[in-house]
Parts: structure tokens; sequence; C-alpha cells
């Protein structure tokens, strides 16, 4: 064992009971017995786990030799950094040619990866398919459709004070750039702003989540075989690799997870006045008016809840708004539609993923049992911790003070709070902090519009759940605690690019009214072209003004 040094975390100490890596011989899991209480780089807590196989001490060794260190990201950096003096990542065909091998990457390993995804969550393959496969390919192909006009100089118009010019807006990259990715969806997730970051013409590190160790190793594998290795990279590890990159000066950072995480990377790009993209979360709910298509919504609902990582995502839904009388009939409509998605008995569903962790899996229980809980389950419940399973649960009424309506859910538990009115919703949403995406099913035209101008979110989708971040013409983020800037299609590459503003003039037509020496005539010439324009100028000229 050794001590782990936690470098930005100074208000957390724990010890490293192991290496958590993927080894070439077969291993198996037991959960450490010993306490452990640390903060991880992603939602809540990571479960660190020892592994027991025929090499264990000596993979351990190795292993700790390989440490990640501040030397060693500091060196990384700089590497990188020297590695893009010649401008090659500023290029088209190189950009072109990286893009062209991330989609290649995608399409011969699409296997491999849904297995890495099913070893992390037990995801079922259709679902990583449809979630992060597919979605990764294609924003891969929609920056190879669209690079070369994005990179094209935008024109701007200009002002008669600068007559006779021309201006643009040009993009060009940040330079080094680092991507903190999380484990619930680790393949999207980490690919998808690397996608962003190269076609913005950066280099680009890559931190994979260390909760989801399958994908982070393939990412390792892939990247290193698809990749320009001189300019893309990908660092493993966890607490200590994080910190050691944090404390290096990046050109941005993108991070996805947490709010409590995101103000310390936030307080680490501070020191280096970095700017950051953070991706967090939050509580978001989702409002069902009663004049709706009962049986479309609840699965709907389904698809943003539990067909959604069973709950494990920041943009599913985390509590349900309705009115005292519609519930029951919401709670009848989601029963039905729960048994049809994933059977009688959902414990066994094939359809549905596990718990990430043990870590994550008590927490969730702590929220369920919590007193004044428990008892407002009306749906679901049922929990196997040794499998790391948990059904779809639905609770009625929880008290508002419960910590299952003040924290982020992120699993399977599924409030249903009533108002006696539905617009009642919008003041019980505004009472919390602004989510990453709210929800409202109604066909109501007077309350789609009084949602969309009287509550605020990173997104919003009306009448669905999740869909609006397919959509690469909206742009995806947060707003105050659920996170700040915004990715996705062309978003992403303004998100890794300078806007350099870009202004043009000739010899010609220089003025003297803009020289010294400053004369009385000169400032009604100049007030009169500023307030109108060249007219107003040649009035001036002639002796007639305003004043």
């Amino acid at each position: 064992m050794r001590g782990l040094r936690i470098g930005l975390f100074p208000n957390f100490s724990a010890v490293d009971t192991g290496v958590r890596r993927t080894f070439t011989c077969r291993c198996v899991r037991k959960t450490n017995k010993k306490s452990a209480s640390f903060l991880s780089i992603h939602h809540s807590l990571p479960n660190f786990s020892s592994y027991s196989c025929s090499a264990a001490l000596s993979v351990m060794a190795e292993e700790e030799k390989k440490s990640f260190d501040e030397n060693e990201a500091a060196s990384l950096v700089k590497e990188l950094r020297g590695n893009i003096k010649s401008n090659k990542t500023k290029s088209y065909d190189w950009r072109v040619s990286q893009l062209e091998s991330i989609r290649k990457m995608i399409v011969e390993n699409e296997k491999e990866i849904a297995k890495a995804l099913y070893d992390d969550l037990s995801k079922p393959e259709f679902e990583a398919f449809i979630s992060e496969i597919s979605n990764a390919k294609s924003s891969c192909e929609l920056a190879l459709k669209e690079l070369k006009h994005w990179m094209k100089p935008e024109k701007a118009k200009t002002s008669i004070s600068t007559f006779p010019s021309s201006a643009e807006i040009v993009s060009e990259p940040l330079g080094v750039v680092l991507v903190i990715s999380t484990w619930n969806f680790p393949f999207l997730l980490s690919v998808d702003p690397v996608i962003g970051a190269i076609a913005a013409g950066n280099a680009v590190v890559l931190k994979p989540s260390e909760i989801s160790p399958a994908t982070s190793s393939l990412l390792v594998n892939l990247f290193d075989k698809y990749l320009d290795k001189s300019a893309v990279r990908v660092v493993e590890g966890a607490v200590p690799e994080t910190s050691a990159l944090l404390e290096q000066k990046w050109d941005k950072i993108l991070y996805t997870g947490s709010s409590r995480v995101g103000r310390i990377v936030m307080t680490a790009a501070a020191k280096h006045l970095t700017p950051v993209i953070l991706e967090l979360g939050g509580k978001c709910p989702a409002i069902v008016d009663s004049n709706v298509n009962l049986q479309v919504a609840t699965r709907r609902i389904i698809a943003g809840k539990w067909q959604c990582n069973n709950g494990q995502a920041c943009i599913g839904v985390d509590y349900v708004i309705t009115t005292k009388d519609f519930a029951p009939k919401l709670i009848d409509a989601l029963r039905k539609e729960l048994e049809d998605c994933f059977g009688r008995n959902p414990m066994e569903s094939k359809d549905i993923s596990r718990i990430v962790s043990l870590n994550h899996f008590t927490r969730l229980e702590r929220l369920l049992d919590e007193d004044n809980v428990s008892n407002k389950i009306v749906l679901g419940g049922q929990r196997d911790q040794n499998k790391l399973r948990m059904a779809p649960t639905i609770l009625l009424d929880v008290p508002k003070d419960s910590q299952i309506m003040q924290d982020e859910i992120f699993g399977p538990l599924l409030p249903i709070i009533t108002v006696e009115n539905v617009k009642d919703s919008f003041d019980a949403i505004n009472s919390k902090p602004k989510p990453l995406a709210a929800y409202l099913f109604t066909n109501d035209e007077k309350l789609k519009e009084s949602f969309v101008q009287n509550v605020s979110a990173g997104g919003m989708l009306i009448n669905d759940t999740i869909l609006h971040v397919t959509v690469d013409t909206l742009p995806f983020g947060g707003v105050e605690e659920s996170g700040m800037g915004s990715y996705h299609g062309k978003f992403s590459f303004d998100a890794f690019s300078h806007k350099k503003a870009v202004l043009y003039r000739s010899f010609n037509g220089d003025a003297s009214i803009r020289y010294p020496p400053y004369t009385e005539s000169k400032k009604k010439l100049m007030k009169a072209l500023i307030s109108d324009g060249i007219f107003g100028m040649l009035l001036a000229l002639i002796g007639w003004s305003k004043d």
C-alpha cells in the first residue's frame, strides 16, 4: 500500500488500497473491507477495489513504478506544446486525417466498445450502440462534413468610422486542451469532446474515468493505434493523476461530472486563468400535465430515466411533478409500461444497466432508506447488492427536505411530487438550483410558452426526454450550478477555438479629422459622423448642424 497524495484535494485524505488497472491475467474482484474516504473526480464516490490475480504482487509493484505525477504531467504538456509549434494541427489535412481515423476506429471496434461498456455498466448492446457508439460516429461524420465551412473566416460588418475597411472573424486553435470525462457514458463523453478539440486544431489530452476501467483501457489502446500520438494522448488513473494534470497550465479544460468536483476543477484552472467548460448536472424535472397521451408520455419518461443508463445520466429525469388528481393515473401507466419494457421481474432484465459501483449502490440505498422516504415507495424497491442491481422505483410525495429531493439522484429512483395546479410546478423547480435539463408534457400551448419563459435550465424538451442532446444544431450545456459553456456539433468546434477579430484597411481614405490638433470644426464633424453617419458629416461640412 502507499499513501495517496491528494494535491488539489487538501480537505480529503485516504490510503490508496489498490491500483485499479486492467491486467492481462484473469482477475477476481473483491470488495476491500478497509475504509477509504476520499474524493472522486466524477459523480459521487468511486468504488475503490482490490483485485486478486496470479501476478498481483508483481503487477502492483510494476504499476507503482508507472505512477503519473506532476513532473510527468508537466513533461507531457511541454512535449505537446513543442509538437504543435510546427502548426501541423492547424492544417485542414491533419484535422481531417484524425477525424477519419476516429470514424474508422469506431466502425472497426464496435463490438469491443460495446463489450467494454457492458463490462463497466452491464449496458445492453442495443443501448450502447444507440446512446454512445452511433452518437460518437455521427458527431465525427458531422465534423468531417462541415469542417471546411467551420474553418472558413466569418465575414463581419464594419462601421462608418473605419470606412473604407473589411473585417472577419478567424477561428484559431486554443493550443493544448484537457478533457476529463465521466463514467456513465464513458465512450461517448470521452470521444465527443475530443472530436471537437481536434476539429478546432488543438492538441488534446483525454483523462477517462477510472470508475469505468474497461472503457478507459480500451480508449488507451484505440487512441494509441489510430491517432497521432504527437498531439493526442490518453492518461489513465484516478485522483493523483487527475490532480497532477490539473496542476498544469492548459489552454482549456472540459470537465464532465459533479458540481462539487466542478468547483475544484474551476479553482485549479483559475490559478492559470484557464477557461473551462463544466458539464455538471442537477435535479432535472419533468412536469406532466393531465391532457397528454399518457402511454406515449410514460414511455418517454421511461426512456429518459431507466432506459437511459438506469437513471445514471446527468440529463435523466430526476423527479416528476404532476397534480394530485392525475398522479394515480400516471403511476398506473408507468407500472404497466415498465413491465412491458423490463418484465415482471426487472431485477432479471437484460435490458437494464446495473449500478456502476458498490459506493454508488450504498449511496442510493441511503436515499431510499431515509426516514419518511422508504414508506413512500409505490412501485419497485427491490435491490441486490451482490449484483449491484436495483429495480426501477417510484416514490410518491417524499418530504421536500429529504435527501432524495436535495441531491441529484443519479440512479433508478423516481420521486413523484404532487401540486394542486400544474403551474405551481414552476415555483417548485425555480426554488432549486437550475438544472441541466427540464421537461414538460402537455398539449396546452400557453403552458408550453409559460414554461419556456419562466423556467431556467441548460436545455428544454417539450413532450419527450433527452433527445434534445442529439440535435447537433442545438448547444448542450448547463447554467449556474448545472454547468457553464456548451458543446456538440459546431458548438464543440467553437468551444475549442479562439474567435480572433481581424480588421483590414488600405492606405486610402485617410482623414485628418482623427488626428491632433483637435479643433472645434473637427469636433463638430466627428460628432456628426458618429451620430448621423456620412450624410450627417456632409451636412456639417456645408455648415448645417443639429447643434
